[in-house]
């Protein structure tokens, strides 16, 4: 019986002598960034910047190409709306020379 109580009392004083000596190390707190949450959230925060960049750069595009495309529409229509007025010009004075002409004719035949 004295074997046994020695035995657990060196068995506890055993116990005790690694429980002193164990390194405690002080945990971070969870809002405490360490070196490599540090690096995951500066990568993170670059693709957020990059995938923000891209999305700006292909709206920029896309409106300059609408832009584009309604000025080439603007110039379609300015051309043949002057092409129109051109046309419109040269009958009037197609019908003006041909009026002019009969007149003259009609004069000279008096």
């Amino acid at each position: 019986m004295k074997k046994q109580i020695l035995s657990l009392a060196v068995i506890a004083l055993l116990a005790f002598a690694v429980q002193s000596c164990e390194k405690k190390e002080p945990k971070p707190a969870e809002d405490e960034l360490t070196l490599g949450n540090k690096v995951d959230t500066l990568t993170t925060d670059i693709e957020q910047a990059k995938d923000s960049a891209v999305i700006k750069a292909e709206n920029a595009a896309a409106k300059a190409k609408a832009a584009s495309e309604n000025a080439a529409q603007d110039v379609k229509d300015a051309t043949k709306k002057g092409a129109q007025k051109v046309e419109n010009a040269a009958k009037a004075a197609k019908d003006g020379t041909v009026k002019t002409a009969k007149e003259v004719n009609e004069a000279l035949k008096k």
